[in-house]
């Protein structure tokens, strides 16, 4: 993909200098807005990361790289995925380039390494990554999350495979990290609510050469919860398709079946059903358009990396409508973040709660092979979800937040 860079997108700088060389005053769109993208480019979560780039690019192709009649200029930092990284980049976006917002980081782990920071910095951030407390007992004014937390797709799953598919007995499997605790702990915790069972909770590590050993652990149960992300849900279901474990379903989040994914996989992923907030067969222009334009200029099919960081770029242009152009109030240009609501976005309508979080719709798929290709066609769709499901914030929040053992299963083996 084309080298994104802080000249990227500075169309129009070459007239505005000539403009001051002849003594004529200065235009308003002689200073660019300035967005600062967190993402990741190495590592196995670079597949990921490399997708949200290409999502804010093509918004701002489409929309010949102007928001609200300002400039826009497209910093991308590559945080490495890890927490230093995002710490260290978030940093030189801020302090050194000047950005007027920041979109990104891609992992739980990342954000919650920079949160303090961007609160005490006072710069607008949204976030692809889950990480719940940022938008729960942690909230920071600051901080907007267009994407969904980590638990938001996966209620919806467990309640789902609860009520609809009648499953009564499930093991979860994810990374050993926050992003995949959050969201296994959310999947139980509405599933057992609804009179299912977790009998056996696995968490490999982030890097996992081979997952035979925890397969191995799977047993008498309706189904496999996954909640995998980057690459490795390529290599966790090959891994369980090669050891004969079809014979029990699969179930993912919206990482683990996550459309620009399916390219990657064979049949061993027919017959998975997801939940998630974007889907790239949702029938409606916007997205119609999104998906050709990533196919033309990515070759690719987009997911929910590249879809998020296009609706985060949609809420930042709104938000500058609002406030006519300007952002050098931050305090202003965040409150009008905030206060956005749209009905035309790849994933459907978005709004925000009162803590930054966005609520819209989740789509249950069933991955199906048509024409020769994967696609996950959309089976049922919860209308504005909330992060806090259907418990209520109050009631939610005077509990722990998900963790690796938050909720304690009721039935572990």
């Amino acid at each position: 993909m084309p080298r994104v860079n802080r000249r990227a997108f500075m169309a129009g700088t070459a007239a505005g200098t000539a403009a001051a060389a002849l003594g004529m005053p200065a235009i308003a769109q002689a200073a660019p807005f300035k967005i600062g993208l967190l993402t990741v480019k190495t590592g196995p979560l670079a597949q990921g990361g490399i997708q949200m780039e290409q999502g804010i690019v093509t918004l701002l192709k489409q929309k010949n790289n102007t928001f609200a009649g300002r400039k826009v200029e497209l910093i991308s930092a590559d945080t490495g995925g890890n927490p230093a990284g995002a710490k260290t980049k978030a940093s030189e976006l801020i302090e050194r380039d000047k950005v007027d917002v920041v979109l990104g980081p891609l992992a739980a782990f990342e954000m919650l390494a920079i949160n303090d920071y961007i609160r005490q910095q006072g710069t607008p951030l949204m976030s692809l990554a889950g990480a719940e407390d940022i938008t729960q007992r942690l909230a920071n004014p600051w901080v907007m999350r267009g994407s969904a937390s980590s638990a938001q797709c996966c209620h919806v799953l467990g309640d789902y495979a609860a009520k609809e598919l009648k499953y009564k007995r499930a093991v979860t499997i994810a990374e050993d990290f926050a992003f995949g605790y959050e969201q296994m702990s959310g999947f139980q915790r509405v599933f057992e609510d609804d009179g299912g069972k977790v009998v056996k909770k696995l968490w490999p590590p982030l890097v996992t050469p081979d997952y035979t050993p925890y397969i191995a652990q799977i047993g008498n149960v309706d189904c496999v919860v996954n909640g995998f992300a980057g690459s490795n849900p390529v290599k966790f279901m090959r891994a369980y398709a090669d050891l004969g474990m079809k014979r029990i379903p699969l179930l993912a989040g919206w990482t683990a079946m996550d459309d620009a994914l399916l390219k990657s996989l064979g049949d061993e992923a027919i017959g998975v059903v997801s939940a998630a907030w974007y889907s790239a067969s949702l029938d409606s222009p916007v997205n119609k358009q999104f998906v050709a334009d990533m196919a033309k200029d990515y070759n690719v099919i987009p997911g929910g990396y590249s879809a998020g960081m296009y609706v985060a770029g949609q809420v930042v242009e709104a938000a500058l409508a609002k406030t006519g152009g300007k952002a050098d109030d931050k305090k202003a240009f965040n409150e009008a973040l905030r206060g956005v609501s749209l009905s035309d976005t790849p994933r459907g309508p978005v709004k925000f709660d009162a803590y930054g979080n966005v609520v819209g719709d989740i789509h249950i798929r069933r991955c199906e092979r048509k024409g020769g290709a994967l696609v996950n066609t959309i089976i049922k769709t919860y209308s504005d979800v909330s992060q806090f499901w259907t418990y209520g914030d109050k009631a939610f929040l005077a509990n722990p937040v998900y963790s690796r053992d938050y909720p304690p299963a009721k039935n572990l083996e």
